[in-house]
């Protein structure tokens, strides 16, 4: 049920972002020098690859410097016979394959003994998947139309060639990047090398031939700078990386087109040292610093959220597990005790463990809970739930039967029956919710891929205010939580646009806490998360474009701190690192309870 939700969900926010369609070929520079000379390349899958060639008394061999040569190390023995072999498998079917022969020797005579050689392959010279391409030493280029159909050649110059029948002999441009750059690959190229370099590329682009640096830094950062600037082969010392990483990347580069818009709070009534009446709690389900960051460099280098001036972090670490979940760290936060994973409102040992929402519903409060997840998600089950384990849904959903919660909106779980029987009356439309004079409501915030786009970025924010407006209707003091739930969910599957578009969704309803603070004057907020999700970082992006480029080191949950930010009456008392569940003590500290 939550996988067909966060399938649904992915398509629509598809529309948040442009896909960045970039796939330059990787060619496995020198790579008689790898471990295994051919195959790892070919196993890396890279569509290029280059042997240094010496004619050595009648005998292709190869080595990068003639002193280097051995006596098994020929071109036969190391690439034209595994290249066969391949063929011959069916390796090649599906795939293609260049090969960049690098002659050291007189051009020639060397290139004579090449193609003596290659008629023994006609499996290889014949093969429409298989490039030749001779480099370094190379004949004059009025000659090239002389040699086979089956060879091509790399020309390493921008100036035009105007004789059409050499021009289909050339199969790329290639030239030293030193000749325009002494960039190492780290930070970025200086704006007059990248005039140069840019410069240089739009004359071989002109020619219509892929073009070729060699002499290339060999890091992620130049491998992406490459690729933006429309390198068609990065050249490489590292295939099986460099593969991995162009392959994946426009996976990993997100460009928003939907904004939270920024609201810079009063700062009226923030760390002022009175006791608040109200309490919002927001969680970002996996929402650490990184994806916050993400969020805000995508949105123009700002959120709500970056405008709070009161921050510190939470450690989260579980009372059995070095990494928690969302149940143990939701019980944390709700109950103010450390607990196993998948425990949901219940001790190490399995027992029942007062939380906010009862605690405060006994001193007069109305309670809500509010989730982009299942009402028997773990983070919002936290609040009125009390199981040894996460899944047991069907007892969460008598739990909240038994609750004393006033509200709740989550999306629609399989417990939906029982849940819409269990005391809650239920409105059909969030936005009706808010006026509502029941004394317990529920809605369901339900995602169609037939609505416009901008309706699903603010479903939470919409059914933050109304809850908002709901509880604040009776008159008494209120405590609600609301979770954007799917920023872990886009984690886990690694999925950038995911991450933002939640975390900006995110920030919209954040907006609508802070508003509300502003206008009531006796509202504290509280913004957190669990944990974080994926190990995200984010080497790259553009500020112009609203791009963001990550890289995530795992599907599960990270142990890092998460941070905490504040605003409001007694905001500053949740400042510094603490664990998560000293959350729950500071709420009721500050509420004078």
């Amino acid at each position: 049920m939550r996988i067909k939700v966060l399938l649904a969900i992915g398509f629509i926010f598809i529309g948040c972002f442009t896909v960045i369609a970039q796939n330059p070929k990787v060619h496995s520079h020198n790579d008689y020098k790898q471990p295994l000379p051919f195959y790892r390349a070919f196993a890396a899958d890279v569509q290029s690859l280059e042997v240094d060639v010496f004619l050595v008394e009648g005998v292709l061999m190869v080595a990068h410097e003639l002193g280097e040569v051995t006596a098994n190390a020929t071109l036969e023995r190391l690439y034209l016979q595994p290249l066969k072999e391949m063929v011959e498998r069916g390796m090649l079917a599906d795939r293609t394959l260049q090969v960049l022969i690098d002659i050291k020797t007189d051009a020639v005579p060397t290139l004579n003994a090449l193609m003596n050689s290659l008629r023994n392959y006609p499996m290889i010279t014949d093969h429409e998947h298989i490039t030749l391409v001779v480099s370094g030493n190379r004949p004059p280029l009025a000659t090239y139309v002389d040699y086979p159909e089956f060879i091509l050649f790399d020309y390493q110059s921008t100036v035009p060639v105007t004789n059409a029948a050499v021009m289909e002999k050339i199969a790329m441009v290639s030239l030293s990047f030193r000749q325009f750059s002494e960039w190492n690959g780290k930070g970025r190229l200086t704006a007059a090398d990248l005039n140069k370099v840019s410069g240089v590329i739009a004359k071989a682009h002109a020619m219509n031939k892929p073009f070729r640096f060699w002499a290339t830094p060999d890091s992620k950062t130049a491998w992406k700078a490459f690729t933006d600037l429309g390198v068609d082969v990065i050249n490489t010392d590292m295939p099986y990386e460099c593969v991995s990483y162009v392959r994946t990347l426009n996976n990993r580069v997100a460009r928003n087109t939907v904004f939270s818009e920024v609201y810079t709070p009063s700062y009226s009534t923030d760390a002022i040292d009175k006791a608040p009446k109200n309490v919002i709690l927001l969680i970002g389900d996996g929402n650490g610093l990184t994806q916050i960051s993400s969020a805000t460099l995508a949105n123009g280098g700002a959120l709500t959220l970056t405008q709070l001036k009161q921050i510190g972090f939470l450690t989260t670490r579980s009372a059995d597990d070095f990494t928690t979940d969302s149940a143990a760290a939701g019980t944390a936060i709700a109950t103010g005790q450390k607990t196993n994973n998948r425990a949901i409102g219940t001790d190490k040992d399995g027992n029942p463990i007062p939380n906010l929402t009862e605690i405060l519903v006994d001193k007069g409060f109305a309670t809500g809970v509010i989730s982009t997840d299942g009402i028997t998600g773990a983070t919002p089950s936290s609040f009125y739930g009390h199981r040894t384990d996460r899944d047991m849904e069907e007892g969460l959903a008598e739990d909240l039967k038994e609750s004393k919660l006033h509200l709740f909106i989550a999306q629609r779980s399989n417990e939906v029956k029982a849940i819409e029987t269990s005391g809650f009356q239920m409105i059909n439309t969030i936005e009706a919710l808010g006026g509502s004079t029941y004394d317990k409501v529920g809605a369901w915030m339900d995602y169609s891929a037939n609505s416009p786009l901008p309706q699903h970025v603010e479903k939470l924010a919409t059914a933050t205010k109304n809850g908002i407006a709901f509880l604040q209707h009776k008159n008494t003091p209120f405590f609600l939580l609301a979770e954007g739930a799917k920023i872990d969910s886009y984690g886990h599957v690694n999925d950038i646009g995911g991450v933002i578009a939640e975390s900006i969704s995110f920030d919209k309803a954040i907006t609508e806490a802070i508003k509300f603070a502003d206008k009531d004057k006796n509202t504290l907020v509280i913004i957190t998360a669990d944990h974080e999700t994926g190990g995200l970082t984010i080497p790259q992006g553009n500020m112009d474009r609203h791009e963001v480029e990550a890289d995530f080191t795992t599907h599960d949950h990270t142990a890092t701190m998460v941070p905490i930010f504040a605003y409001g009456p007694m905001s500053h008392e949740f400042q510094g690192v603490y664990a998560n569940n000293e959350v729950f003590h500071k709420i009721l500290k500050v509420l004078g309870l």
